[in-house]
């Protein structure tokens, strides 16, 4: 029996040996490390930003039917030269319109008369509605709405398509959404022109009010005449410029409109993942989806352009940044769903169609796969649960082949499982870490513009975290009865076997977005029953072949979707305010990606020699991108493609006492600072001398004193010169309710954007106002002071309202409440006065300054 024992560890050491001068030497891992990144360029990036040639006006005969972009762009120059368009402004309220209804009646001299009926409605609304911390009023703003009826219809079921024409303050707003206007224009034209007719009617919303608080989307869905018939809609919007326009949202519960956008989009773009993380607002932006869905309620699609978000809302959002071909990308996924979807049998009783939700994406922009989550539920465990059973019997196998028993390969697969936890936790853990060091030392969002950073500071640590502890184990923790190519082969079994779980146990928690684990165990389970039904992994490291093979398809799908995620999110860090960390989620993608795409390959380095010495270079790697990082490359921002973003608000401010008489007057700059670098970048470029925040004030101010939420506040000596005047007048004051309530009647007059505080002092309540119930209906969730925002667009005409307060001693000789007024001269048409246009003047070329005078005034009654 000695000698028996003798002879198998011998053999054993034999095989080791073996195994060990399989290896390839180390150096050539190199090669194989950087396979995968000229995989990514060389077929995941040119797909990612691959166009569709575009259609010009002269090639419209024989090609008759398409979209032309060439007429949308030459339509989105005329746009661009017009300015910005903010509402109130004579631009918005007149100038647009009159080019929409032109426009309008191009397309009814060249439409089918035989075929359709045109019609076109100037809206003129007024209303209000609760948002999360205000109430939103809106008067006389403006939509251009045009209905598209096919003449043999009788389908009282509309589709809607919507876009918006203004545009932020001080932005041209060519891509948001000057682009997506142009693009509906061009889809009316070609459908109201072709011959092939469609079932249900088409809505046109162009609406004038979109970004202020969604108010055109507002007053069309909850006043407009046509909006009780739409039964779906589709929101085309945008995120940046140019590009590929991204399906962000679907639904909800509608997958009949995912199986039109799979059936129709030419050039599909999306995935249930952008939707999940949308609907979590970790990206705090807004939309007419919103408006749509909630107050309809209509289901629908979310479409946006979400490449290059740097120019979003600045004055760099201009016509020149937008390809041709990007058009023509929108412009032929819009046109094809909307003929889709108006011949939809579903429109014609949507509720009966309402079942659940889908799982989506698209493979590289080349086709697009959907399913019922119900499918998706039977996949996730289906793979999940196939997953873990085709291990057991790997390993089953292993023990018959090595001639020792299972509990010896399961006490190795045990080992093998706790590394791989702990890759997991170094993978996710050194991004993260690096990013936190990186706030730390005030050096974050080093690689918005160069963006490249990324692969050194995050992508590379979390494949070292991958790789580290199996390597390592493997090493020391080296076994005399299991070869290392078995161990290896182990390794990435405990990997599958922890995909397996949190696949089964995210689908158990509703996550739709666990089908990417899911595609991650397809093709690991693949690639392990080939080897089997081969035995190729019993042939050396040959195994490793097949594994590389079939993990190309899940790699190039991970780096594409995880390259999109960075492509949307990098610009958005710019903007995501001052208090959070923009590296974290930046560290995380790059994480999730990473862990995604190469989860199962890295380990593979493993095949060479001394892979000890693969990791250092890694490390020395990091330590130079770290180096590059925190040089003059690592600064943030570049004039005109990479900003840094600021609201600059010149504010005059007046406080009022109870008796009338002015206590307070006093002027300073208000920064609003958009991104978590604060003021630090304008430091050495400005005088900010004085600059404060003003956090101590909020406990004697109402809102600190402030028309805006406090950030910083630089006074200035000389007051600001306002460019128009607000006036609140008190028309009357009356004991009502026996003597314990009071009733102030105002009326407000200012200019076109206007923001009303509201606060009861001690002992007094506010029971009873004429704006919407909502905040005094639900004290418990609506704390004073209370916001209530006010807008007006083409009828300036001051606002009347009432409120009502009641105290317990009846003692009304006192005073009873604050009310706070700002103003917001909002238009470029205001003049600022000289020495704020001066200061404007002094601010760096990478600073995009959105800026305006504000006027706020405090009274007392």
């Amino acid at each position: 029996m000695e000698i028996s024992a003798s002879m198998d560890t011998s053999a054993i050491d034999l095989a080791e040996k073996s195994h060990v001068k399989e290896k390839l030497p180390w150096y050539h891992a190199s090669s194989f490390l950087l396979l995968w990144p000229a995989l990514f360029f060389a077929v995941a990036y040119p797909l990612y930003n691959a166009m569709p040639k575009p259609v010009n006006i002269d090639e419209e005969l024989y090609k008759p039917g398409q979209f032309v972009s060439e007429r949308a762009q030459h339509l989105l120059l005329e746009l661009d030269r017009l300015g910005p368009k903010l509402i109130g402004d004579e631009m918005n309220e007149k100038t647009m319109i009159e080019f929409l209804l032109r426009e309008m009646d191009s397309v009814h001299r060249e439409m089918r008369h035989d075929l359709y009926n045109l019609e076109v409605d100037v809206q003129r609304a007024s209303g209000s509605y609760l948002a999360v911390d205000s109430i939103i009023m809106y008067q006389a703003v403006q939509n251009v709405i045009v209905k598209l009826t096919p003449r043999q219809s009788n389908s009282s079921a509309y589709l809607l398509i919507n876009s918006h024409y203004d545009t932020k303050v001080g932005s041209v707003g060519a891509g948001d959404a000057g682009s997506m206007v142009v693009i509906m224009l061009e889809v009316l034209r070609q459908l109201a022109t072709s011959s092939e007719s469609f079932e249900h009617p088409l809505i046109f919303l162009f609406n004038g009010a979109e970004e202020n608080e969604m108010h055109g989307s507002h007053a069309f869905i909850t006043q407009h005449k046509w909006s009780p018939s739409c039964k779906a809609m589709i929101n085309v919007d945008s995120l940046g410029a140019g590009g590929r326009e991204l399906l962000l949202r679907s639904g909800p519960f509608h997958p009949w409109l995912i199986r039109h956008y799979k059936a129709a989009a030419k050039h599909p773009f999306g995935t249930t993942l952008a939707e999940e993380i949308f609907e979590t607002g970790i990206i705090n932006s807004k939309s007419d989806f919103r408006i749509f869905r909630d107050y309809g309620p209509l289901p629908g699609l979310d479409m946006v352009v979400q490449y290059n978000g740097f120019v979003y809302h600045t004055k760099y959002d201009r016509f020149d940044v937008i390809s041709r071909d990007s058009l023509q990308s929108t412009g032929d996924n819009l046109l094809s769903l909307v003929k889709s979807i108006s011949n939809a049998k579903e429109m014609l009783d949507i509720k009966a169609h309402a079942k659940g939700r889908s799982v989506y994406f698209d493979f590289l922009g080349l086709f697009f796969v959907s399913y019922l989550e119900s499918t998706a539920i039977f996949l996730n465990i289906g793979f999940g649960g196939g997953g873990i059973i085709i291990v057991y019997f790997s390993l089953w196998y292993m023990s018959n082949k090595l001639d020792i028993d299972i509990g010896t390969v399961a006490k190795e697969f045990a080992v093998m499982f706790l590394m791989e936890l702990l890759s997991f936790g170094l993978a996710l853990g050194l991004p993260m870490l690096i990013a936190t060091f990186y706030d730390a030392g005030n050096r974050t969002m080093t690689y918005f513009t160069n963006s490249w950073l990324v692969i050194g500071l995050y992508i590379i640590p979390s494949i070292i975290g991958l790789v580290l502890p199996v390597t390592i184990y493997l090493i020391i923790g080296s076994s005399k009865r299991i070869p290392s190519n078995y161990r290896l082969q182990i390794a990435g079994h405990a990997h599958c076997i922890f995909f397996a779980l949190l696949c089964i146990m995210l689908t158990a928690l509703s996550v739709r977005s666990a089908y990417l684990l899911m595609i991650s165990l397809l093709f690991y389970v693949g690639a392990l029953c080939i080897n089997m039904i081969t035995r190729l992994h019993e042939r050396g490291y040959f195994w490793s072949l097949v594994l590389c093979a079939c993990q190309a398809i899940p790699f190039l799908y991970f780096s594409y979707l995880f390259y999109a995620c960075l492509v949307i999110y990098i610009p958005l860090t710019g903007r995501t305010g001052t208090t959070a960390n923009p590296d974290l989620p930046i560290a995380i993608l790059c994480a999730a990606g990473t862990i995604l795409a190469l989860g199962f390959l890295v380990p593979l380095i493993n095949v060479f020699r001394y892979p000890v010495i693969i990791i250092s270079i890694m490390t020395c790697t990091t330590f130079i991108f770290v180096l590059v990082s925190v040089s003059e490359l690592g600064f943030p921002y570049r004039p005109r493609t990479n900003v840094m973003r600021l609201n600059f608000l010149q504010v005059n401010r007046k406080f009022y006492d109870y008796n009338g008489s002015l206590s307070q007057e006093d002027s300073g700059y208000y920064f609003g600072l958009q991104d978590h670098r604060k003021e630090q970048p304008l430091r050495d470029k400005l005088d900010l001398t004085g600059l404060v925040g003003i956090a101590d004030k909020c406990d004697c101010q109402m809102r600190c004193g402030l028309p805006c939420d406090t950030q910083r506040w630089l006074p200035r000596m000389q007051p600001v010169q306002m460019p128009g005047d607000i006036t609140l007048e008190l028309l009357n004051k009356t004991i009502v309710n026996s003597g314990y309530s009071i009733r102030y009647d105002f009326k407000l007059a200012g200019p076109a954007r206007m923001t009303i505080h509201l606060m009861p002092l001690e002992g007094v309540k506010m029971v009873d106002w004429s704006f919407l119930r909502g905040m005094l209906d639900s004290p418990a969730k609506y704390k004073p002071p209370y916001q209530i925002t006010f807008t007006w667009g083409a009828d300036s005409s001051p606002i009347e309202f009432y409120v009502e307060l009641t105290k317990t001693n009846g003692k009304f000789n006192e005073p009873v409440f604050e009310i706070g007024i700002a103003g917001h001269y909002l238009s470029h048409v205001h003049k600022r006065d000289a020495l704020s246009a001066q200061f404007i003047k002094e601010f760096p070329d990478f600073v995009n300054a959105v800026e305006w005078p504000t006027s706020y005034d405090r009274y007392i009654y």
